[in-house]
């Protein structure tokens, strides 16, 4: 399952997009969040997979929408410099 949870799944396609231009697109530095442009408009993509777990989702979505939560079996990068 997804570490990444949206409180409401429109907000992203119809206010923070028109607002804001979704800015998740922009200070993902993994490329997590995407609009997607599809034939019945603009979709939100959530690619999960990319995540680094720094969690600025969590911190600077201006909706406070985004959520993020420790990966399902405790999984997440390996810094060996920290």
């Amino acid at each position: 399952p997804s570490h990444l949870k949206l409180a409401d799944a429109s907000i992203p396609v119809e206010g923070n997009l028109p607002k804001y231009d979704e800015p998740a697109q922009r200070y993902c530095p993994a490329g997590v969040y995407e609009i997607v442009q599809e034939e019945t408009g603009p979709r939100f993509q959530i690619n999960a997979a990319n995540c680094v777990h720094c969690k600025t989702c969590d911190i600077k979505d201006p909706s406070q929408n985004i959520t993020w939560v420790t990966p399902e079996g405790g999984g997440g990068p390996n810094y060996p410099n920290m």
